[in-house]
């Protein structure tokens, strides 16, 4: 808990100035440092080893969500009492929740996920808009993904849109970033993962694979654009190319929809009987 006369830290400190900077992306490269906002993002980063390297908080917040002041002080990072004005300048979000968090860069190298032989992955190829990339993220975790790669042509994992989007599941599994999609397909098969690219116009139904057993085995999902889907050369480096069936009138799902649906269906096939987690007591 802070004193009854906490000292603010000033709108014109350096370390103020140098968390504002972290909404660029360049900036965020430069140091490998991005932002977390709010008490569940800031909570998860306390609890990553070696991850949160400062909070600013206000008075407020900090006295609201005191455990996790006290989590972040465990975590050795550095506490900052900070007027609204000070965290409205460091926040991207129109609302703050009062807990701004300073946190280093955390992918997992492409090399080190194949290792860890994972048996669902999630692969966003192409993906560009940063909500939909960390709520992908989000499912992924949620369906029990063991790993997720963003290629080098999709967003900045640590946007803080994408981060906002994914919950604090951006601390929960390993992520690699700038795959080439090629190598990322490659490697996978490599370490005997079957590649699904999702896609409406897939030639196989997701209702029919999963009837006719077919999935549960290790599996990696290619996901495309979110306006033109996968171009037809990532498609050509897919096992199979599935289409999510609409079975009312909807025009189409949207991407982190999609991604839901046929990342828990994996999930299921998997943990069925016969499916490689029960196979492998995971």
């Amino acid at each position: 808990m802070p004193s009854a006369s906490p000292e603010l830290i000033s709108p014109r400190s350096p370390r103020v100035s140098a968390a504002r900077r972290l909404a660029k992306r360049n900036f965020r490269g430069k140091e490998r440092l991005f932002l977390a906002e709010g008490p569940q993002a800031v909570r998860e980063a306390a609890g990553h080893a070696d991850t949160l390297v400062e909070l600013f908080a206000t008075l407020e917040a900090a006295e609201r969500y005191a455990d996790i002041i006290g989590e972040a002080r465990t975590a050795g990072a550095r506490i900052h009492l900070a007027s609204e004005q000070v965290i409205a300048d460091i926040s991207t979000t129109v609302t703050p929740q009062g807990l701004v968090g300073v946190c280093r860069f955390l992918d997992t190298p492409f090399e080190e996920i194949l290792r860890r032989r994972p048996k669902l992955v999630a692969v966003l190829a192409h993906v560009r808009d940063p909500g939909n990339a960390g709520t992908v993220l989000r499912c992924a975790d949620a369906a029990g993904a063991e790993a997720v790669v963003l290629t080098d042509a999709s967003v900045d994992l640590y946007n803080p849109k994408a981060v906002r989007a994914s919950v604090g599941s951006l601390f929960h599994l390993p992520v690699a970033v700038g795959v080439p999609v090629e190598r990322a397909v490659a490697g996978l098969k490599d370490a005997g993962v079957r590649i699904l690219a999702a896609d409406g116009a897939g030639d196989r139904d997701l209702d029919d694979e999963l009837d006719k057993g077919t999935m549960g085995g290790p599996t990696a999902w290619v996901f495309g654009n979110e306006a033109w889907g996968l171009p037809e050369e990532t498609r050509a480096l897919a096992d199979a190319v599935v289409r999510v069936p609409i079975h009312g009138r909807a025009e189409s799902l949207n991407l982190a929809t999609a991604a839901a649906v046929c990342l828990y269906a994996s999930a299921r096939a998997q943990r069925a009987a016969g499916g490689c987690r029960t196979a492998t007591g995971n």
